[in-house]
């Protein structure tokens, strides 16, 4: 007897491309929601587009009230909380990047109320997956949320944000092509669900940024176009699987161990796609994919070796040697990889 089910969380409005802020109230006002809006935004987003967006909702007849936060913490999530939990916010709008939005999402998450993405950096696959990164101390909380119930990216926007926010976009997407490698193997070995559309769609998604990265630009509103469509694949691609295995494998885990013992942590989009650089090269030996995926990064000015991260070489090769204990995850890293084969392996492929 057939009893398997599933239940997709997927945003019901995706509004990508040129001017489409000005359409935030529009795409909001299709979900019917009731209530007014709790527009969320730090300081600069806030003068590039939340000011705007409040605007657009006011015109439309909601009284929006706003909150800033100067970063991503649990401190911030409870300030967002106390004001979102008052009975006439029907919804909150997060505007800006990464920290922006995953505060956004868990304050919504904890209140039960819907969530719209407007992101004002292609920084991470985060503007609309069900996933929530919040730092604390030396390590990073992810957590799952509800996805975002509508998403506006205008490309004008998002082509204005400093180069390095969107180049560490690109690497989190091309870093793709290794997650889904590791979450085959976890279900060879492991027998982990995988899901087959899931992972075509998040490795289509890697390929496509690899084989475009020499179109992708600074102040381009055609490269901030692919990026962003790629981020919303990628997110999707985790709604299908109910889980982050699409975008996360063991680069993820060497990247949030760089994140505890790295002294100044590079970019998350960054470290993901240097690790990706090596754990290719784990899976595949010298004849893998590893050189496409660094000539990517290569080709759109993003990291391609610790020192281009600013971590010390002994620094990446603890990480590699002790990212398998970051979670139960089963990876190319299995249980542990020797500080050899680590050294190996960063040296072949330049990493260090």
């Amino acid at each position: 007897m057939f009893e398997k089910s599933t239940w997709i969380r997927l945003p019901r409005n995706v509004v990508v491309g040129h001017g489409v802020l000005a359409d935030t109230s529009e795409a909001v006002a299709e979900l019917r929601l009731a209530g007014d809006p709790l527009v969320v935004t730090s300081p600069t987003p806030a003068d590039v587009a939340g000011d705007q967006v409040r605007a657009a909702f006011a015109a439309d007849g909601a009284e929006p009230r706003e909150i800033r936060i100067d970063e991503a913490s649990f401190g911030a999530v409870e300030e967002v909380i106390e004001v979102a939990a008052d009975e006439s916010v029907g919804y909150l709008v997060g505007v800006g990047g990464g920290k922006v939005i995953d505060v956004t999402k868990m304050a919504a998450e904890d209140v039960g109320k819907g969530f719209v993405s407007v992101p004002t950096a292609a920084s991470h696959d985060g503007i609309v997956s069900g996933r929530a990164s919040i730092p604390e101390g030396d390590t990073r909380h992810s957590v799952a949320a509800d996805p975002p119930l509508a998403v506006v990216a205008d490309t004008e926007v998002l082509a204005d944000a400093p180069w390095e926010l969107t180049t560490a976009g690109c690497a989190d997407i091309i870093s793709n092509y290794t997650a889904v490698r590791d979450w085959q193997l976890a279900n060879r070995l492991k027998n982990v669900y995988y899901s087959e559309y899931a992972g075509a769609l998040s490795q289509m998604t890697a390929e496509m940024l690899v084989e475009n990265a020499d179109s992708i630009r600074p102040e381009l509103e055609e490269s901030a176009w692919i990026v962003t469509k790629a981020l919303v694949s990628s997110g999707v691609a985790m709604s299908i699987a109910g889980s982050s295995r699409p975008a996360s494998g063991a680069e993820h885990l060497i990247s949030h161990q760089l994140d505890r013992i790295a002294p100044d942590p590079a970019l998350h989009g960054h470290q993901v796609g240097v690790g990706s650089i090596v754990t290719e090269y784990l899976h595949s030996g010298p004849k893998g994919r590893w050189r496409d995926i660094r000539d990517a990064l290569a080709s759109i000015d993003a990291p391609t070796t610790a020192e281009e991260l600013g971590i010390d070489d002994d620094v990446m090769i603890e990480a590699l040697t002790t990212a398998h204990e970051i979670r139960d995850r089963y990876t190319i890293l299995g249980d542990g990889v020797s500080e050899a084969a680590a050294r190996e392996a960063a040296a072949v492929t330049g990493v260090v």
